[in-house]
């Protein structure tokens, strides 16, 4: 069992930073490759960014080079920051993982990016 609680989000004026944490529960958490998600109104869910348990990342081409997905596992908490905000990453973000082929998701946290 894996449990994902994201916090960090808010109200940003665009150009912008954040940073969003995802504290996970479970002694696997080390193991296993997380990612972040978003999803803006009226639009389907779209990956942001993954990193694997080694640290090697992947980003979605509309946040490359402004976000950055990273991890502490001696914290069991995996981060994202994201920098150079523009209004349309106005999204309710989800911290997401795989274990043993089910998916486990956080509640979302919202940011909102507008002046």
């Amino acid at each position: 069992q894996v449990q994902l609680v994201e916090s960090g989000g808010g109200l940003v004026q665009p150009g912008g930073s954040l940073r969003l944490s995802c504290a996970a529960s479970g002694s696997i958490f080390n193991f296993i490759p997380m990612n972040w998600y978003r999803q803006a109104p009226g639009k389907e869910r779209e990956l942001v960014a993954t990193i694997t348990s080694g640290g090697r990342t992947n980003y979605a081409d509309s946040v490359k080079a402004r976000f950055i997905i990273s991890r502490d596992n001696a914290k069991n908490t995996v981060y994202l920051q994201m920098n150079s905000l523009k209004p349309e990453d106005t999204a309710v973000y989800y911290c997401s993982a795989r274990y043993q082929y089910v998916d486990y998701w956080g509640e979302g946290t919202l940011v909102t990016v507008s002046s």
